[in-house]
C-alpha cells in the first residue's frame, strides 16, 4: 500500500509531525510497535482501578502553539497546574516552594533573608535566559557552514538576539550555558536545602552531577515551559500523560490520518540513495517516498538502516552521540494518602513535587554511585501524588504516586537488571521516602519498577535516556544530533528525523515533531502555514 508519508513511532513527536502532514492534505500513516500510542507519554493501568503515567509524568514543555494548532483541548486534553513543592531534610525541617510570590518570599525569609533577595535576582536571570531561547524552539537550527540564504538568515537571527542582550548579558549567557548548576546557584543562595531543591532541575534525566559543567542549561530546559500562560509552571494532564498523545491521535485521525499498531519497524527500504518505504517486523510493507522517524538517531540509523547506505562520517557521528541513561521510575498504587512528618497537615505544597535532601553534596554522592555502576544509596527522587489534583487516576479515597529517581545506571557494575536488583533498587527508594513518611510503605498496593534498561526495552529510549540523548552544549542546536544533519534531514533522500534526538531536544514538547513537519512540507513544495504563530 502506498502513502504520501509514513511516520515511524507514535510518540508525541511522531504524532505531532503526523498531524501537520495530514492537515496539509497528505495521505499519512503512522506505524507503531505497541498496541497503544504514546511512546514515553502514556497512561496505562497495571492494577485494577489505578492508572499510571508510566514514563513521563508532568506537563509544562508542550508548546502552546502546538496545543492551539492541533486543537488538543477539543480532542480531550486538559492540563491542571499544581502548586509548588517542597524539600524535606534529615533534621525535620522543610523548604516549601510556593506558587504565590508573597508566600514564597515569606518562606525564603524564614530560612534566610539573603536568600529571599537572592531569589528575586535568580528568577530575573533565569527568565532572561528563557526569553532568549524560547523563540528558537520552533525554528530550525541553522547549519553554520552552509551558505544557503535560509541558514545565513537564521544565523543572523540568533546573532542579533545575542547581540541585543548587551555585553554584560552576553557574557552571562555564555557562562550560564556552560557552567554547573551548583556554581550558578551559589551566586544567589546560601541555604543548602534551598539550593538542593532548585538544583534537581539541573540533573533530572542526565548523566551529570550538580557540579558538572552544563547542568545549568538542563535547569533552563525544565523552566522554559508553561501552563495556561504561567511561565515555568508545571501541571498534570488529566487522566495521565497518555491523554496528551490520545488527543494528538484523535486530532490526527480527524484529519484523515491512519495508525497501524502492534508491529515494530524491521527496516527502512532504501534504493539508489532514496527511501522507498518501510518493512515491519510482521512482514507488512508500506511504500512512501517520505518517511519520518520518531525513534532516536541510533535506533534509526544503526538498528534499522543498512550502513552501506550512509556516509562513513555520518555513521561515526551517530555512534559518538551520547545517551548515558541515568534515571529510574517507580509508579505506586496507594491505599490512601500518606502523611509526612515534616509537613503541616493538609499543606498545599504536598500537591506539588516533593524531595528528600539535605544539600547539594548529597546529590553529588548519588551521582558518584552512578559513575561506579550502582544505583544511588541515597537517591534524588522527584515524588508526586497526582491524584490529589486528578482523582481520575485511582479509586475513590485511594492515591497514585509517581517517583522519578536519579541515579540508576543503564549497566550495573555487579550483575544485571533482574527481578532481584529491581526490587533492591525499589527498596532503596521506598526506604528513603519512609524516613519522611512513616506510613508510606504500608499503603503500597502495587508498584511498577523501571530501570533504564526497562525504559529502553519497553519504551524504545536508548539506554533509558529520557531526552533521546544528553542535553549538553556539544549536543545542542546545529550539533544535534550530528553536525551537518541538524535540520531533520538525513543522508538518505526522503528519510527525516523528528524525535528528541533533534533540536531542541527532549521532554514532552512537540517542537522537534513540528519543526520536522515544516521542513518536510517545504521540501515537498507545500505552502507553509502550520498555524504556529504565537
Amino acid at each position: 500500500m502506498k502513502y504520501d508519508a509514513i511516520i515511524v513511532g507514535a510518540g508525541h513527536n511522531g504524532l505531532t509531525a503526523a498531524c501537520f502532514m495530514a492537515r496539509a492534505g497528505l495521505k499519512t500513516l503512522i506505524v507503531e510497535k505497541e498496541d497503544h500510542v504514546g511512546g514515553a507519554a502514556v497512561s496505562l493501568s497495571l492494577t485494577p482501578g489505578w492508572t499510571y503515567s508510566n514514563c513521563s509524568y508532568v506537563c509544562s514543555l508542550l508548546r502552546p502553539e502546538i496545543i492551539r494548532a492541533l486543537e488538543l483541548p477539543k480532542h480531550g486534553l486538559q492540563v491542571i497546574p499544581y502548586e509548588g513543592g517542597a524539600v524535606f531534610n534529615s533534621k525535620g525541617d522543610y523548604f516549601a516552594y510556593l506558587s504565590d510570590h508573597d508566600a514564597l518570599r515569606r518562606e525564603l525569609i524564614r530560612h534566610s533573608p539573603r536568600d529571599a533577595d537572592g531569589y528575586e535576582r535568580y528568577a530575573r536571570a533565569v527568565m532572561r535566559q528563557c526569553r532568549f531561547i524560547k523563540p528558537l524552539l520552533l525554528r530550525t537550527a541553522p547549519d553554520p557552514v552552509a551558505l544557503k540564504p535560509r541558514d545565513i538568515s537564521e544565523l543572523l537571527f540568533i546573532l542579533k538576539r545575542f547581540h541585543n542582550l548587551g555585553a554584560r548579558e552576553m557574557a552571562e549567557t555564555v557562562r550560564f550555558w556552560t557552567m554547573s548548576i551548583a556554581e550558578y546557584l551559589d551566586q544567589f543562595f546560601e541555604t543548602p536545602m534551598i539550593k538542593a531543591y532548585i538544583a534537581g532541575s539541573g540533573i533530572i534525566g542526565t548523566g551529570l552531577g550538580p557540579y558538572s559543567p552544563g547542568t545549568a542549561y538542563v535547569l533552563l530546559h525544565h523552566y522554559m515551559g508553561e501552563v495556561d500562560g504561567a511561565i515555568g509552571a508545571w501541571g498534570f494532564a488529566r487522566g495521565g500523560m497518555g491523554s496528551i498523545t490520545q488527543a494528538m491521535a484523535r486530532s490526527f485521525e480527524a484529519s484523515g490520518g491512519e495508525i497501524r499498531m502492534g508491529s515494530g519497524l524491521d527496516r527502512f527500504v532504501v534504493r539508489d540513495g532514496k527511501v522507498r518505504g518501510v518493512v515491519l517486523e510482521n512482514g507488512d510493507e508500506f511504500e512512501a517516498e517520505t518517511v519520518i522517524s520518531g525513534m532516536d538517531v541510533r535506533r534509526t540509523f544503526i538498528d534499522h538502516t543498512d550502513e552501506k547506505e550512509l556516509p562513513a562520517d555520518f555513521v561515526r557521528g551517530v555512534k559518538r552521540y551520547r545517551f548515558r541513561g541515568s534515571s529510574g521510575k517507580l509508579n505506586i498504587a496507594l491505599d490512601g494518602m500518606p502523611s509526612f512528618t515534616g509537613a503541616p497537615k493538609d499543606a498545599s505544597f504536598l500537591r506539588g513535587d516533593l524531595h528528600f535532601l539535605d544539600d547539594m553534596e548529597e546529590i553529588e554522592r548519588a551521582y558518584d554511585d552512578w559513575k561506579d555502576g550502582r544505583w544511588s544509596a541515597s537517591p534524588y527522587v522527584d515524588f508526586l501524588i497526582p491524584t490529589q489534583i486528578d482523582p481520575t487516576m485511582a479509586p475513590p479515597g485511594k492515591h497514585y504516586a509517581t517517583i522519578f529517581v536519579q541515579y540508576a545506571p543503564y549497566e550495573l557494575a555487579d550483575g544485571q537488571w533482574d527481578d532481584a536488583n529491581r526490587e533492591a533498587f525499589a527498596e532503596t527508594v521506598i526506604s528513603k521516602i519512609e524516613r519522611h513518611s512513616p506510613d508510606f510503605r504500608k499503603l503500597i498496593v502495587h508498584k511498577e519498577i523501571r530501570s533504564p534498561k526497562d525504559i529502553e526495552d519497553q519504551v524504545g529510549l536508548t539506554e533509558g535516556n529520557i531526552f533521546q540523548g544528553e542535553l549538553t552544549f556539544d549536543q545542542l542546536l546545529f550539533n544535534r544530533p550530528v553536525p551537518g544533519y541538524a535540520q531533520y534531514r538525513s543522508p538518505i533522500k526522503g528519510l527525516y528525523m523528528c524525535g528528541s534526538s533533534t533540536h531542541p531536544g527532549g521532554g514532552v514538547m512537540g517542537a522537534p515533531g513540528a519543526n520536522a513537519a515544516r521542513e518536510v512540507l517545504r521540501d515537498l513544495g507545500h505552502r507553509i502555514d502550520m498555524g504556529l504563530s504565537a
